[in-house]
């Protein structure tokens, strides 16, 4: 059943919770955005259906173009190990951020930082002013429950917002009160640990305001897309590794990690092992491909597993509160959109051929016009597929161009909660115990279609743990917008584009050299390292289905597999018979590029082309921000 409690809510609410709660241009100097509005605290806030609307406007920020909708999801997190953003370089755009040419003058950075800030005031406005409702202490119990809700809510917004402000910046100005009690509003940079410790102690507390999950229906509601004791407790972990690890600091201008950093390994463990004990509350769906497919595609975000923890309803098909999932980046049907983002080559090979989230998250087809056989994509075009337009349902997609298809970013899922879990204890006691071993296993095994035998091998040693993880969360999280970040917070992302580089060097050369192993996490199979793989493959044209993307065709028919060919093997001399045509004895299947110079020369030229170490795992501010607010003492890490 489709449901869309809260995007009909933030939606409808908008312009009534702008206006209520933007009272003076937030954060203004600064970032200067509009101020949009002359109502009343006393009026917002004298009422909960109103209290309700003000906090419906803190979670909108999350959405539209300068949010998740776009930027945050799809422009920030990128380049990585697993994709490549927008191909090109020199726009002082999106390409050159994907570049990491990022420079002050980038179009892409003060429309998002701003947004990031109005979020911020926002939520410091309900955060001043629910407590003080009547209401909120002498109301009905119904009316209490709700208010402490809307106020936990709030709070965990504002560290969400504070959280992707931090990671991409470093120390940002840190506002906790509404601007129009704020005396000086030009504010200096606040060190990021400052914040973090800030957000974490936020945390806490909204943890003892919000319901869990399956209790939301005691305050007369339906299960909804809100943010929910799980989604607060998955956060603070999550932040907590963040405080835990590396960054690239003002001080020192190289990457470090504090001295105490175990601190907040053990804040992460201890949430997520209160995860893991609630596992009414939250677990892992069956099925990774019906996650996508039943759920995110579908327009349903309340999947009965609570595997989709936190997530960013969208909605309204408007810029501001919609996303282009699915129409920026993912597959094609029928000429229409999609492709903008692509899979890094070294990325499929890191996959066995066993794992079913290769199928899902990395697609080498489109959709022709007919609406069902597809079309074989070369390996410089294969698209993420999470978000994919074919899987669509209530509604279906319309097989014309549109800008939004209504599609939820999800910020954090429960098999993040089991891979934080392990990473955590295993930093903190310098070896896995079987605990631990266990939840990554739990996640591997579903990525291998619950077949126990084709998990592979998790090591028992603290380093060959840890890079288990730092593997097995690029296969999980692939196009999630997590990837980069990682690997900035274990100070691994030079070696993570050093070595993809290095191999991408590798499958280009005229002898079709198989990837080498990464020297940062645990390596491929085996058959991804020996051997010679494919400068062509041959894609069946009748083919049907998305199950077999990479199988070879046995048999024939419709459903016999994309492929004529293996992934892992030398192509074969001559093109092989389509065999997705029934009796088919003449017409050849048809060619692409892959490994060698025309399928990976692009990659070559693109991936990360300007990355430097200790300057690119952060963002410049926009010159006009540092104008407008001189207490920010320019640029940092080179800038």
């Amino acid at each position: 059943m489709k449901n869309t409690t809260l995007k009909k809510i933030t939606y409808l609410l908008f312009s009534v919770a702008i206006a209520a709660t933007v009272l003076v241009s937030s954060c203004k100097k600064y970032i200067s955005p509009d101020a949009i509005s002359t109502f009343t605290p006393s009026f917002t806030f004298g009422s909960v259906p109103l209290a309700q609307s003000a906090v419906m406007g803190a979670y909108n920020a999350l959405t539209g173009d300068y949010g998740y909708g776009i930027r945050l999801s799809m422009y920030y997190p990128y380049d990585s190990d697993d994709l490549e953003g927008a191909t090109g370089n020199g726009d002082n755009d999106r390409k050159d951020m994907a570049r990491y040419n990022t420079t002050s003058s980038n179009a892409q950075l003060q429309p998002i930082m701003a947004q990031s800030y109005a979020g911020i005031e926002r939520a410091n406005l309900c955060i001043y002013y629910i407590p003080k409702m009547a209401q909120y202490t002498s109301g009905s119990a119904t009316d209490q429950g709700e208010l402490q809700r809307l106020y936990g809510e709030s709070l965990t917004l504002r560290a969400q917002y504070y959280f992707e402000l931090v990671r991409n910046w470093g120390d940002v100005p840190e506002q906790r009160i509404p601007s129009q009690f704020q005396t000086n509003v030009f504010l200096p940079k606040t060190d990021r640990d400052t914040i973090y410790n800030h957000i974490l102690a936020d945390l806490q507390q909204a943890e003892a305001l919000v319901p869990w999950r399956t209790d939301v229906g005691k305050f007369g509601d339906v299960p909804d897309q809100r943010i929910t004791k799980g989604a607060v407790k998955a956060l603070r972990a999550r932040i907590a590794l963040f405080r835990g690890g590396y960054s690239l600091r003002r001080a020192s201008g190289v990457m470090e990690r504090r001295s105490d950093y175990k601190t907040y390994y053990q804040i992460a463990y201890n949430e997520c092992a209160d995860l893991l004990a609630r596992r009414d509350e939250h677990t892992l769906e069956a099925s990774y491909k019906g996650l996508w497919q039943n759920y995110v595609c579908a327009h349903n975000g309340n999947d009965p597993t609570g595997e989709l923890i936190f997530q960013v309803a969208m909605g309204g098909a408007t810029s501001t509160s919609d996303s282009k999932l699915g129409t920026y980046n993912g597959t094609k049907f029928n000429g229409i959109g999609g492709g903008a983002l692509n899979i890094m080559p070294t990325y499929l090979y890191m996959f066995d051929s066993t794992d079913v989230r290769r199928d899902v998250t990395c697609v080498p087809t489109e959709i022709n016009a007919d609406g069902v056989t597809r079309k074989g994509h070369a390996l410089n075009a294969i698209v993420d597929g999470k978000w994919r337009k074919e899987w669509l349902s209530n509604p279906v997609f319309p097989n014309t161009t549109v800008g939004n298809l209504g599609l939820n970013w999800i910020l954090i899922r429960f098999s993040d909660v089991l891979l934080m879990y392990a990473e955590a204890d295993n930093e903190l006691h310098g070896a896995p115990n079987a605990n631990d071993i266990a939840a990554v296993k739990e996640v591997s095994l579903r990525g291998h279609g619950g077949n126990a035998a084709l998990v592979p091998t998790i090591p028992t040693d603290y380093t060959g743990f840890f890079q288990f993880i730092v593997k097995e969360r690029m296969l999980e999280f692939g196009a999630e917008g997590i990837r980069k970040y990682d690997l900035i917070r274990w100070n691994l992302l030079t070696a993570a584009i050093n070595d993809t580089k290095t191999n991408l060097t590798r499958l280009a050369g005229t002898t079709q050299l198989p990837i080498n192993p990464p020297s940062y996490m645990a390596a491929p199979p085996a058959y991804c390292m020996t051997g010679t793989l494919p400068v062509s493959m041959y894609y069946n044209g009748n083919f049907k289905g998305d199950d077999q993307l990479y199988t070879p065709a046995i048999g024939t028919g419709p459903g016999t597999g994309l492929w004529a060919n293996s992934l892992y093997k030398a192509a074969p001399s001559a093109a092989p018979v389509d065999k997705s045509i029934v009796g088919n004895t003449t017409v050849k299947a048809t060619k692409v590029s892959w490994i060698g110079s025309s399928g990976i020369s692009s990659f070559q030229t693109n991936f990360a082309a300007n990355f430097k170490t200790n300057h690119s795992e952060l963002m410049p501010y926009y010159t006009t921000t540092l104008q407008n607010n001189p207490a920010l003492g320019g640029n940092d890490y080179g800038f």
